[in-house]
């Protein structure tokens, strides 16, 4: 009994620890499995510095700005083209009424060779819709007076004037879809970019909003100071011309003072421009807007141009080639300031190295250093 009960101990302790090897050997191969999977699975992306976030977001909207020139063109086109088509469609119109009065007067001649007995082929050529084929037919001519041959003649022109009108009405039509379907693009371009910068915004930690606020103003302090001196060189600059006017004018007692009226009129309409330009500030920048109660940024400058009785036309990239070139050190109170390689940004120059703008969705018409932006060139309108 003494050897039974020996011998029934090693086997109790196999079945107890048999499980355990298995589950610990089970183990292993889910942690040997998992760890090969975590090798060979792709690394994370790495989270964007809140420079390279601040970048991003200002090319978004720089993005954005150019898609809404492209709106903005697209607009205009689609408005004259849309004045046009209503132009022609009205002229084809008139064109057909006349046409029909004629086919009436031509009808009443038919009639009249019905009542005289006479109703063929005078008939026939009176009431088709193209009576060219009967027209040079000797024996008919004879028979027709000179007042039906005008009639006659009169109703093969306007066929002709009439059907060239359709062409014409059905190839602006064709311009305006294209048109209409440029601006939906746009459109769409303008919202997905403004979208995107509003995601990778929404995404930034407390932290990196106060981090992303800091990085701005540092940019807003740096462009302050270039505006500052900028602002210092004008006025020695403007000192200098000055005197050279007076000593000039001492000299030739009261004479050669050529382009002092062209630079007074200037001034003049400059006055009204940013009169007009202060009034908008604090209303919102809304793209593709033109007044009263929001603005894009070349929507406010042709609004603010406006008041001063020149008409600039919508886009950018049109207001640049409007008026006379002139270098950042040159510029006066008026003048367009235009931004970036592509031309999508504009503002009013005010003064030492300042402008008023309409810079950018979320934002509000504001006065800024015009070194906020990179600088493409400037313009002073005719």
């Amino acid at each position: 009994m003494p050897a039974l009960a020996s011998h029934r101990k090693p086997r109790t302790r196999v079945r107890t620890t048999t499980p355990a090897v298995g589950l610990t050997t089970a183990a292993l191969a889910s942690v040997t499995l998992l760890s090969t999977q975590s090798a060979t699975a792709a690394p994370a992306e790495p989270r964007p510095s809140i420079e390279e976030v601040q970048k991003k977001v200002d090319d978004l909207y720089r993005q954005a700005g150019t898609a809404t020139q492209k709106y903005n063109e697209a607009k205009s086109a689609s408005a004259g083209q849309r004045a046009k088509v209503d132009a022609l469609l009205e002229a084809a119109a008139k064109r057909a009424d006349k046409l029909n009065e004629t086919r009436r007067e031509l009808g009443n001649y038919a009639a009249a060779q019905y009542r005289s007995g006479a109703i063929a082929p005078t008939a026939t050529f009176f009431l088709a819709d193209d009576p060219q084929s009967y027209f040079d037919q000797d024996q008919l001519m004879a028979r027709m007076t000179s007042q039906q041959q005008k009639a006659v003649s009169d109703f093969r022109t306007q066929q002709k004037e009439a059907a060239a009108k359709r062409v014409e009405a059905t190839k602006s039509l064709e311009e305006l879809t294209e048109s209409q379907d440029s601006l939906r693009t746009s459109k769409q371009q303008v919202q997905a970019k403004l979208t995107e910068a509003r995601t990778l915004l929404s995404k930034l930690t407390a932290e990196e909003k106060a981090r992303l606020a800091e990085l701005e103003r540092k940019k807003e302090a740096e462009a302050k100071r270039k505006a500052e001196e900028l602002a210092r060189q004008q006025a020695e600059k403007e000192k200098a011309e000055q005197a050279a006017k007076e000593e000039a004018s001492q000299e030739e007692a009261g004479t050669g003072t050529g382009g002092t009226a062209s630079d007074s009129g200037y001034a003049t309409k400059a006055e009204k421009v940013l009169a007009f330009a202060r009034a908008q500030i604090g209303k919102p920048y809304v793209w593709g807007a033109t007044g009263p109660s929001s603005y894009d940024c070349s929507g406010l400058t042709q609004a603010a141009w406006k008041a001063a009785g020149v008409n600039l036309p919508r886009t950018t990239w049109d207001q640049v080639e409007v008026g006379t070139r002139v270098a950042t050190a040159d510029l006066q109170p008026g003048d367009l300031v235009f931004f970036y390689d592509d031309i999508s940004h504009v503002g009013i120059y005010k003064g030492d190295g300042m402008m008023i703008h309409a810079p950018k969705p979320g934002a509000n018409v504001r006065e800024e250093s015009i070194y906020y932006m990179p600088i493409y060139g400037s313009v002073r309108p005719a």
